[in-house]
């Protein structure tokens, strides 16, 4: 008999010397507390170890399961609508665009306008001496 890498002599050996410190009134009780952590530790124990086991095998079945990717109908809908937004978005900026571009192009026509008729007006140019 060999437990926890004591033989039978050594253990034979405890016993004594925790009845002599101990006395025969207190022994058993402290064996019997000794047994409930000892039976506690290897619950413990063995529960971490079925855990383990489980979350072990889990993962192992999502690993070897392919994955299949599916879109749903309200997801297809979605994306319909945001390529709708995108392009109502689209035709907002062109407009926008090309009324800053009339804008601009019809100030800067204003602009040279003006500056050709001050040019052309004989009043406003000065004299050349």
């Amino acid at each position: 008999m060999n437990v926890f890498g004591i033989g039978l002599p050594e253990m034979a050996l405890i016993m004594v010397l925790a009845l002599l410190v101990f006395g025969p009134k207190k022994l058993p009780e402290i064996g019997r507390s000794l047994g409930k952590t000892i039976r506690s530790f290897q619950d413990a124990s063995k529960e971490f170890e079925s855990e383990f086991k489980r979350e072990a095998e889990q993962i192992e079945k999502t690993i070897n399961e392919p994955m299949k990717a599916t879109l749903e109908p309200k997801a297809l809908s979605e994306s319909a609508t945001h390529a709708e937004s995108t392009e109502v978005i689209e035709e907002a900026a062109q407009e926008a665009t090309q009324e800053v571009t009339q804008e601009v192009t019809q100030e800067a026509t204003q602009e040279v306008s003006e500056a050709a008729s001050e040019s052309a007006d004989p009043v406003n140019q000065p004299q050349q001496s």
